[in-house]
């Protein structure tokens, strides 16, 4: 049941996504779009060509629409208009010609669709074995795309490629993910005589084409790929505005991050001291790390302890902070193939709600898990986190438009979210013991020493001369990963992960804390307005029924009233999906 007459730009929405599914499989498969999901994007400059092309087309289309003077009609006006052009900005600025990161890009995105491709039908293990077998075509256009990019002087750096020699050998190693998913197929116990075989013809097949493309890197990119990894002030502001929706002040936003570092830093020493008087910090935490009785004995302790953690946060907090649709109550943790950089990250729910919103969890090799500091991580990539802002967006379907709802998204709206949410679980009494509570300040902390190192290292801005690490040093990656291993005590191989990960992400990375300083600054600034009238769970409800937005238009929405302003509840046929 749909809104009656509702806005053209609804049904705008609805074909081009469609449309962009079509020529982004591997978006429709993310999405849960469509039945058959054995077909490549095309990575080529003609591909990326024809995807601007209908970006610009369908942008047009939606300028020409009648004025509305419904709030969701001119939202989804905007959303369309915002999405088109921001993809548009990354062909207009070429970065589809030098698409090389650590943690984000091509090679990412054709490894990580078989994490939410189905492995419980014969069907689904036939599509896997076809997209495994036909990995060379979007390689093939992805290094079309770099050749064009070298043509036109657009590189990643070397660092950058140097890390996609080792994903694609990792990821088609005997250990890796591609193996892996292969080796699933004995154990799914579905009976399709000669599909082994395929499957197996098919492994074979993507693995000579990664060996094929790692050694393309290393014989014709990386002699040319520069050394620098900085990008520049102008690139960078172009790219934190992508992410935050927002212009920021770079010099400013520097300063508050190294200033909110050493608040944090300052409260985490003095919760190491209530759990050992006696004890450093650093020996606290590597107790933490080390001590059997502070982690779970194995993957699977650790993966079912992070799912009961925001199994309790839904059923306890629904009704009173938040109203949880009941297509999003189902809540899913799984590890990740081994290969993918480590670390967690949420997958969204299907359109149709038939496949859960995911966590994965990325552990290596590791046999024991430390819980001290993923607790924080579960609410953080579950709930109240990524998975109750992305699962209200997708639920609203007669309120934003499937654009909006399945194709839009700002870190500096999601990600502060999920940081802001770790947060309120802590205001809400759910870190019961101290190491949990030091947990949450050192994901604080990593945020906000991204600040420091990502602005620092792409703008090539010095450490300021009044704190006491390295104190007007110029960043450098092993400064970075000292940096991180000293405030967020990220490990070694952890820390220069992160790091690679900033230094081919510019913008990413501050994200979190720049979002999550927005939404406490719109939370403080509508208690002032509101006094004894303001209500905690209508301001969330007021944060998520906007779906992703930038936080210029966030606060457009949290803190205007009457017209602009999304009402909390839901309309009446919102249940439509």
């Amino acid at each position: 049941m749909n809104r009656p007459e509702r806005h053209p730009i609804f049904d705008l929405s609805d074909r081009f996504v469609d449309e962009y599914a079509d020529l982004s499989p591997i978006t429709a498969t993310s999405l849960g779009i469509g039945d058959d999901h054995d077909r490549w994007d095309d990575l080529s400059p003609d591909g990326h060509e024809a995807m601007a092309t209908l970006l610009r087309t369908r942008r047009v289309e939606a300028a020409a629409l009648p004025a509305s003077d419904d709030q969701f009609d001119r939202l989804g006006v905007r959303v369309l208009d915002e999405f088109a052009g921001l993809r548009l900005d990354a062909h207009e600025y070429g970065d589809v010609y030098r698409d090389v990161g650590h943690l984000t890009g091509a090679f990412t995105s054709l490894r990580e669709v078989f994490d939410v491709m189905d492995t419980e039908s014969e069907h689904g293990w036939r599509d896997i074995a076809t997209r495994l077998g036909t990995i060379d075509e979007p390689l093939a256009g992805w290094r079309a795309s770099l050749d064009e990019g070298m043509r036109r002087d657009l590189w990643g750096s070397r660092r950058q490629a140097e890390s996609m020699v080792t994903q694609l050998r990792a990821a088609s190693a005997e250990d890796g993910a591609f193996t892996g998913l292969v080796g699933g197929f004995a154990e799914s116990g579905i009976e399709a005589p000669g599909l082994g075989d395929e499957l197996s013809t098919a492994l074979d097949r993507a693995c000579a084409a990664c060996e094929d493309m790692a050694m393309w890197f290393e014989q014709s990119y990386l002699p040319g790929a520069p050394e620098r990894d900085a990008v520049g002030p102008e690139r960078y502001a172009r790219h934190a505005r992508e992410f935050l929706g927002t212009d920021l002040d770079l010099e400013e936003t520097y300063r508050w991050g190294w200033d909110h570092l050493l608040e944090l830093r300052q409260e985490m020493d003095e919760i190491g001291r209530s759990i050992d008087p006696d004890a450093t910090l650093a020996s606290v935490v590597q107790m933490l790390e080390s001590d059997p009785a502070h982690g779970a004995a194995s993957q699977e302790e650790f993966r079912e302890a992070m799912l009961e953690r925001s199994r309790q946060a839904l059923r306890e907090l629904d009704g009173t902070h938040f109203d949880v649709p009941d297509p999003i109550r189902t809540i899913d943790v799984r590890l990740a193939p081994k290969g993918a950089a480590l670390g967690a990250y949420y997958m969204p729910p299907s359109e149709d709600f038939s496949r859960p919103g995911t966590t994965w969890w990325s552990l290596g090799d590791a046999v024991s898990v430390p819980l001290w500091d993923e607790v924080t991580t579960a609410y953080h990539e579950g709930f109240p986190g990524h998975h109750l802002q992305c699962g209200i967006q997708a639920y609203l379907g007669d309120r934003l438009t499937r654009v909006h709802r399945l194709l839009f998204w700002l870190p500096g709206y999601g990600e502060g979210w999920a940081l802001y949410a770790e947060r309120l679980m802590r205001e809400l009494g759910y870190f019961d013991r101290p190491e949990y509570v030091l947990g949450l300040l050192a994901s604080n902390a990593l945020r906000a020493v991204r600040i420091c190192i990502d602005i620092g290292s792409h703008l090539e801005m010095p450490i300021p001369d009044d704190v006491p690490f390295h104190p007007g040093a110029s960043w450098s990656f092993d400064l970075g990963v000292e940096a991180l291993q000293h405030y967020a005590f990220n490990d070694q191989a952890l820390a220069e992960s992160e790091i690679t990960r900033y230094l081919g992400w510019p913008g990413q990375a501050i994200s979190y804390k720049v979002g999550e300083r927005e939404i406490l600054r719109l939370r403080d600034e509508a208690r002032a307005a509101e006094g004894d009238a303001f209500d905690l769970k209508a301001f969330h409800e007021r944060v998520l029924g906007s779906g992703p937005v930038g936080l210029d238009h966030l606060r457009e929405i949290v803190l205007s009233s009457g017209e602009g302003r999304p009402s909390p509840e839901p309309p009446p046929d919102a249940t439509a999906l």
